[in-house]
């Protein structure tokens, strides 16, 4: 990272969600929905997440916030480990760090008028001194998030998507956060809305100094909000680094799969993905060594055995063989059949 001070440091943060069967409800087994993953975001920067669904990234994004509790790592934001602090604690820290999810309809009361929903946190925090000072902020962040001021009393069936996550951003604003978790936010939107929202984020960023965890799917959005991306397999990061070189020269099988399935007018492009073997596995039973290696088109033997570490890579990280420093003469290890 090249701007700001470091701002939320994972290490190692491992969230497992065990299996339940019979009467009595005896743990079986575990869910392996994040693995030892290492993250770090600046200030004032954006860390897109990134998998296919099932992967683990919105574990990671509940994990941050507190609203899971790992089986082990550490989450140090601001300088103190969130798993460490007492519950009071705790909940001074939750005002800094805030969520948009992807559905804003269900994420809204229906019952409740938008100025109450945004103020509603303001309160809880004792932001403003009364309801009046509160109904001004409302109104300055409704106009923040490009929203008419006059339409605070209304509900949120009366609202467009766009205009509800338009919303749910400016409640998530009511209380001065430092880093926004966006999980999927833009997703259920069309395309155009879509745009409108990744603007309105990047001029928040600039005029705010927010820092983002953008969590997503969707490659096609990442290039242009995110400073870093990190690429997430079966519980595992497997490629992290600087946007542009992952988007330009990836190093592991997985995420130049992803890349390859962004749709493209370039010709060159069209019809030439990189093939991706097979289903996703279990997270419940994952493979031996390398998770990817039963749907890698590029598995050497040594993949089915041994679990890659992090090799450095441009800024980044890349747990493949294949980004190891090359032996003379061939490969890092011997190919196998898929």
């Amino acid at each position: 990272m090249t701007s700001g001070e470091t701002l939320l440091r994972v290490t190692g943060l491992t969230t497992w969600y065990p299996i339940r069967k019979g009467l009595f409800g005896s743990v079986r087994g575990h869910v392996q929905a994040a693995t030892d993953v290492d993250l770090e975001i600046a200030e004032g920067r954006t860390l897109a997440l990134v998998g296919e669904s099932g992967c683990g990234k919105s574990t990671v994004g509940r994990s941050v916030l507190g609203l899971e509790a790992p089986r082990a790592g550490e989450v140090v934001f601001e300088g103190r480990d969130l798993l460490k602090l007492s519950p009071d604690a705790l909940r001074a820290a939750r005002q800094r760090i805030q969520i948009v999810f992807q559905d804003p309809l269900a994420s809204l009361d229906p019952r409740m008028r938008i100025r109450d929903q945004i103020a509603e946190g303001m309160r809880s925090f004792g932001i403003g001194t009364n309801s009046a000072d509160r109904g001004r902020r409302v109104s300055e962040l409704l106009a923040r998030v490009q929203l008419d001021p006059e339409m605070m009393d209304r509900y949120p069936h009366e609202f467009s998507g766009g205009q509800r996550q338009r919303i749910c951003i400016a409640r998530a604003l009511a209380v001065e956060p430092r880093l926004i978790v966006c999980d999927e936010s833009v997703s259920a939107l069309d395309v155009s809305i879509q745009a409108q929202i990744l603007n309105l984020l990047t001029d928040l960023q600039r005029d705010l100094g927010l820092s983002y965890l953008f969590i997503t799917h969707d490659l096609s959005v990442v290039r242009y909000l995110a400073h870093e991306v990190a690429v997430m397999y079966l519980g595992r990061i497997v490629e992290r680094g600087p946007t542009e070189r992952i988007f330009a020269r990836p190093t592991h099988p997985y995420t130049r799969a992803l890349l390859a399935s962004i749709p493209s007018i370039d010709p060159a492009r069209r019809g030439n993905p990189s093939p991706v073997l097979g289903d996703v596995p279990s997270p419940s039973n994952p493979p031996s060594g390398c998770p990817f290696h039963t749907r890698c088109p590029e598995v050497m033997d040594r993949c089915r055995r041994e679990l890659p570490a992090p090799v450095p890579i441009e800024g980044g990280t890349s747990r493949c063989f294949l980004a190891e420093p090359r032996p003379p003469g061939g490969r890092n290890g011997q190919a196998g059949k898929a």
